[in-house]
């Protein structure tokens, strides 16, 4: 792979896509991803809105990071007992 040129979420394939400068592409399937590492519905709205405002920190964290943490730390909510 390549220089990165684009990265966008495609709404027809419910996908965040990456295009690089030698032709490649990987796209991310975001259904897939929710179902395996959302537990909730706080956690999959985190990566709704990585998603939509930002595809590609969102790719960053699928294929780089560590999505379970972060969604913990991200999404951690406390009782109001």
């Amino acid at each position: 792979m390549k220089r990165l040129l684009s990265c966008e979420f495609n709404m027809d394939t419910a996908c965040v896509e990456l295009k690089f400068t030698d032709g490649s592409m990987i796209a991310i399937d975001t259904i897939a991803v929710e179902n395996e590492v959302a537990d909730n519905m706080y956690q999959r709205s985190e990566l709704d809105y990585l998603i939509y405002n930002d595809p590609i920190g969102y790719a960053d964290l699928i294929l780089n990071g560590d999505p379970e943490t972060y969604l913990k730390t991200a999404t951690e909510y406390k009782s109001l007992d």
